[in-house]
């Protein structure tokens, strides 16, 4: 049974940023790409929290399905899912190739840099969500800020890095792509005057909730489940939490409380559809 507050661990990246305000008040002079939420102690668990914070372009990449993970020995693939939090004019992802190439053709591309042109990308939005499936090609561009669920395994093939000198994974990585366009996701939907499903992967499922100002809610954790808020302030039991701050949860139930101006946030856990118990509003209120 848990309960925790996640501490964050700072991972510095070329193509990140000195400054994660409002997000965190943490300034480094080292660029900071991402911030991981872990359990204290640093456990093992099956999904991975993170927020990424982007200056520069992010490599094109693709991560291994289950399948070739196995093939080479790893114990997972790594499919994921972003939501955009904040995003400049301008500011855009690649996700797929705009049309089928054989495999042959994809590494003569990653070869001369014509990958570049191969790559579907578009514009992105505050709000917007992109899921990316094991296999996918893909790419962060700057000026983003992210949350992102995924499968917790570090298992990035790096296929095209804008001439920066760092490790590429030419043969696992074209191995593992899927050479063609991405596939299309539903939009997401209300699950309930709470909840809505943004994305759903046969490896977690991710929502956004939206707490009305004062209201009290019970808050069930059977498996584990991450929860990171992203407006307004909240007291999960006598824990208070501000924008940009998560919590895990496992095997457990416990009391959200959302302050005066409501709470916004993202749920993720590892499952094939939504919880229908997750999360239930409680009459009258309950002092944090």
């Amino acid at each position: 049974m848990a309960v925790e507050y996640a501490p964050v661990r700072a991972v510095h990246k070329p193509w990140g940023s000195t400054d994660l305000r409002p997000w965190r008040a943490l300034r480094d002079s080292n660029p900071v790409g991402e911030l991981w939420f872990e359990r204290p102690g640093s456990p093992t668990t099956d999904l991975l929290l993170k927020l990424i914070f982007t200056k520069q372009n992010l490599s094109i990449q693709v991560h291994p399905t289950d399948a070739y993970a196995e093939f080479i020995g790893l114990a997972h693939g790594k499919s994921e899912a972003w939501v955009i939090l904040d995003a400049a004019q301008g500011a855009r992802i690649a996700l797929g190739l705009r049309h089928r190439i054989t495999p042959e053709q994809l590494r003569a591309s990653l070869q001369d840099g014509t990958i570049m042109d191969l790559v579907y990308w578009r514009s992105v939005a505050k709000g917007d969500v992109v899921l990316v499936p094991a296999g996918t090609i893909h790419a962060i561009g700057a000026g983003l800020v992210i949350a992102e669920i995924q499968q917790n395994i570090d298992a990035t093939f790096r296929l095209y890095d804008y001439g920066r000198e760092r490790k590429l994974h030419i043969d696992n990585g074209t191995a593992a792509a899927d050479p063609g366009p991405a596939q299309d996701i539903p939009a997401p939907r209300m699950i309930d005057g709470a909840r809505t499903l943004l994305a759903a992967d046969p490896h977690f499922v991710l929502e956004r909730i939206a707490l009305s100002a004062d209201s009290d809610w019970a808050f069930s954790a059977d498996i584990e489940v991450w929860l990171l808020v992203v407006e307004g302030r909240a007291h999960l039991g006598r824990m208070p939490l501000s924008p940009g701050e998560a919590v895990f949860l496992r095997a457990d139930r416990t009391m959200i409380h959302a302050d005066a101006g409501g709470m916004k946030g993202l749920i993720a856990y590892g499952a094939a559809a939504p919880l229908p118990d997750l999360l239930c509003e409680i009459a009258g209120t309950v002092t944090p």
